[in-house]
């Protein structure tokens, strides 16, 4: 718990955690896979998607996940296209925020809960990765990129579900992970509050 909270709280002290939307840099297949890892409230989102799927088990354990993916493809054609949608960082935000306290609850959701949940907030994380893809990039490459990028953060999140449960304390520390990162959500929605 110790090794936890030595790491977390540290990450309190980003403010730049609410402004973690602006790319810069390459254009390619490469960047659009780096781009989700990059964006820290994005990371944690994804790898809290699959701790919950790992949680749920069977089939959720590829099905929210690709449901995700799949909607966050969506949301990034809209980024994309400048289509508005109102509230972008704030539902990235509370996406930390909700989906670590899934985690953190350590229990079995409601299926449709999730998977309605996921599809919520996969279309601002996906507006954001579109909305902010470089004018130089190529759209299919980049975007391909950053759905398998997002893809593999969701295998890594299964991969912590599914061992956590194989020991000792695993389910518990699991649990704290889940509640740091829903503080870290709470600390991302106050600093945009304050904007």
């Amino acid at each position: 718990m110790r090794k936890i909270l030595t790491f977390l709280l540290p990450l309190l002290l980003l403010p730049g955690l609410a402004n973690a939307h602006t790319f810069q840099g390459e254009t390619g297949f490469l960047s659009g896979i780096f781009h989700p890892v990059l964006g820290f409230d994005h990371l944690l989102a994804m790898l809290c998607v699959g701790i919950v799927s790992a949680q749920m088990g069977g089939r959720a354990i590829w099905t929210v996940p690709l449901t995700f993916v799949s909607v966050m493809g969506l949301g990034g054609f809209f980024g994309m296209q400048n289509i508005p949608i109102p509230g972008v960082e704030y539902g990235i935000a509370l996406s930390v925020l909700i989906l670590g306290l899934a985690v953190a609850s350590g229990k079995k959701i409601h299926f449709l809960a999730v998977y309605l949940g996921v599809a919520f907030f996969a279309v601002f994380h996906g507006h954001a990765h579109g909305a902010e893809m470089p004018a130089m990039a190529d759209p299919l490459i980049f975007s391909l990129g950053f759905l398998i990028g997002t893809a593999v953060i969701h295998l890594v999140g299964v991969g912590i579900g599914l061992t956590a449960a194989h020991i000792q304390n695993g389910m518990q520390t699991l649990r704290y992970v889940g509640a740091g990162i829903a503080g870290i959500g709470v600390y991302i929605v106050q600093i945009l509050v304050k904007f």
